[in-house]
């Protein structure tokens, strides 16, 4: 590992990292993990929801290189070999995604991780939050990351799971209850309110491309039945929004109104908030616009963080 360009504070308090839902704007994560890393700061609890679940795992394995490296060479072709359609539960069952996690980065019980890791899931019949701090890696990051209406629920001890974001977007509550003392909450939907219900210019043609396949063909017809609106400024008989312009702006109502409820009764000591309403629900093959988000962010909070960092160790 390379030697931090700045000294670490000195010793301090139990620090919790709080990660996260967001899908696609997970990968803001890593950019965040990266900026605290070149500060010389690296948490002692790593707590995640759905997305942040994920790259919490990876990074408390001390896969995240490999994580990095594997999510700037995504291309919408492969996110797409991903998908695993299905008709039951949600639109994606899941299994190809969790499988390539679990044969390339982790697959470990969780008390055998280096440092504590927790990851937040939804009891879908009980509606109440449920932490998953035990049993395989993969498990808990799979129950995690169920976001409802895509992936399909996750049955783990006769309960059926789903995506902790419902209860719970950034885990704030999970950190203190493991330990800490100090913590970095990451919230990845501060700015989308309205995101999808913005009328956006027509993509040039794919066609253009040189690089153009047919399975560009598939994902442009998909793209704007799903994507595009039809929205006309004073029109009655606008089109309406699709399919997934209203699930995905639903997720962000839901989520962004959870986060800010939530927050308001356990608030984190240090808030960092990418910019990232331009990134959709499903573009993980725009990581590096993410992780740069993410960088960017956790570097405007560099301050505020060391003065509570220094603050703590005064005393």
């Amino acid at each position: 590992m390379l030697p931090h360009p700045h000294p670490p504070p000195a010793p301090h308090n139990r620090i919790g990292l709080a990660l996260g839902g967001g899908s696609a704007r997970g990968w803001a994560h890593i950019g965040v993990i990266r900026a605290l890393h070149h500060a010389g700061i690296e948490p002692d609890i790593v707590c995640g929801t759905s997305i942040g679940a994920l790259v919490g795992a990876a990074y408390v394995d001390g896969d995240l290189d490999r994580l990095e490296t594997w999510a700037r060479g995504l291309r919408l072709q492969t996110v797409v070999s991903f998908l695993d359609f299905s008709l039951g539960g949600g639109l994606i069952k899941g299994d190809r995604l969790i499988e390539f996690f679990r044969s390339h980065f982790v697959d470990l019980d969780i008390g055998e991780l280096p440092r504590p890791f927790g990851a937040v899931a939804t009891d879908l019949q009980r509606g109440r939050e449920v932490w998953l701090r035990e049993g395989r890696v993969t498990d808990a990051v799979r129950a995690s990351i169920a976001l409802p209406g895509l992936f399909t629920p996750v049955q783990r001890n006769g309960a059926w799971l789903v995506d902790g974001g419902l209860v719970n977007p950034v885990p704030v509550s999970l950190c203190r209850a493991m330990g800490a003392d100090l913590v970095i909450a990451v919230d990845l939907n501060s700015d989308l309110l309205g995101r999808h219900l913005k009328p956006k210019a027509a993509p040039a043609s794919p066609r253009a491309r040189s690089d153009y396949t047919p399975i560009d063909a598939v994902l442009a017809r998909i793209q704007s039945g799903i994507s595009q609106l039809g929205f006309n400024n004073g029109d009655q008989a606008a089109t309406p929004p699709a399919m997934l312009d209203v699930l995905s702006s639903s997720i962000n109502i839901m989520q962004v109104l959870i986060t800010r409820s939530r927050l308001a009764g356990e608030p984190a000591d240090v808030m960092v908030t990418p910019l990232l309403a331009d990134l959709g629900l499903m573009e993980f093959h725009r990581a590096s616009v993410a992780i740069e988000a993410g960088k960017q962010a956790a570097e405007a909070a560099m301050p505020q963080l060391l003065a509570r960092l220094n603050g703590e160790n005064s005393r």
